[in-house]
């Protein structure tokens, strides 16, 4: 995972067109292409997620007062950090434009 947060880092987080007969031309179909998209940015969001979430555990406290809510500098970098990060629709398009996803059909019906 570490590999794709310092890749992504050089991303324009920003959303931008894309020609759409250049994104099909691998699968023939759009479609195909935005369920492999789609599929890809899920298991991003996902491992981005769970590992977030690793690093904001070691910062737990665990209090009975609400009043005891203490910032941690280390905290809100961490968290700042990933809020930078591209979302995952524009990194799983990115890796898709550069060929690095792999797909595959389990049952091609045609």
């Amino acid at each position: 995972m570490t590999d794709i947060k310092s890749k992504v880092q050089s991303l324009d987080p920003n959303l931008a067109a894309r020609d759409v007969q250049e994104i099909a031309g691998s699968t023939g179909n759009i479609y195909e292409v935005l369920n492999i998209i789609s599929k890809r940015a899920k298991q991003l969001s996902v491992d981005l997620k769970h590992e977030l979430h690793q690093k904001l555990d070691e910062f737990a406290t665990t209090s009975d007062t609400i009043e005891e809510i203490s910032e941690n500098k280390e905290q809100i970098e961490i968290s700042k950090f990933y809020e930078r990060l591209p979302n995952p629709t524009v990194i799983a398009t990115n890796e898709f434009m550069q060929g690095e996803i792999f797909f595959k059909y389990k049952d091609k019906k045609r």
